[in-house]
């Protein structure tokens, strides 16, 4: 099984930490890699088009200095390289303007961030267990990787 490779763009340590806590053990190994702005996401997005190091998904928080989630949101999904790649709005608002905004721009869903950390846990168990072992994603980013979910 190939591990999952996950992009967090979080200018939280503290989430950053929870994250990584919560998927310490998932049943598909997962490689996390931190952008702390929408500058650093939109770089390091750039520079793996085409390489092993392409991210399989996004957790994409809205609230950040340099770049704001919109924006990387609105840019990766305009983008004919990087748009098949899923976003996961991961973010405290629970604004209903937050949330329209995040899906007219093509987000893959929009979550809440719990404020406690076993629903945090539960929050992201629940991504593990749809994005990670149910849904299949696409494969362009692997050269003769299978897509999730299948086996040889």
């Amino acid at each position: 099984m190939r591990s999952l490779k996950v992009l967090v763009v979080e200018d939280s340590p503290a989430d950053v930490r929870l994250i990584r806590e919560a998927l310490k053990s998932a049943e598909v190994p997962v490689q996390i890699t931190v952008a702390k702005d929408g500058i650093e996401a939109l770089e390091y997005l750039h520079d793996s088009e085409g390489k092993a190091s392409r991210p399989d998904l996004v957790l994409l928080d809205l609230n950040m200095p340099r770049k704001n989630g919109r924006e990387v949101l609105a840019e990766v999904k305009a983008s004919p390289a990087l748009k098949q790649i899923p976003v996961l709005v991961m973010t405290s608002s629970h604004s209903d303007e937050d949330i329209n905004q995040a899906y007219e721009l093509n987000a893959n869903c929009y979550i809440t961030k719990p404020h406690d950390f076993h629903e945090y846990v539960k929050v992201v168990r629940a991504i593990e267990n749809f994005w990670f072992l149910t849904a299949s994603l696409p494969d362009v980013f692997h050269s003769g990787a299978m897509p999730m979910g299948h086996t040889a």
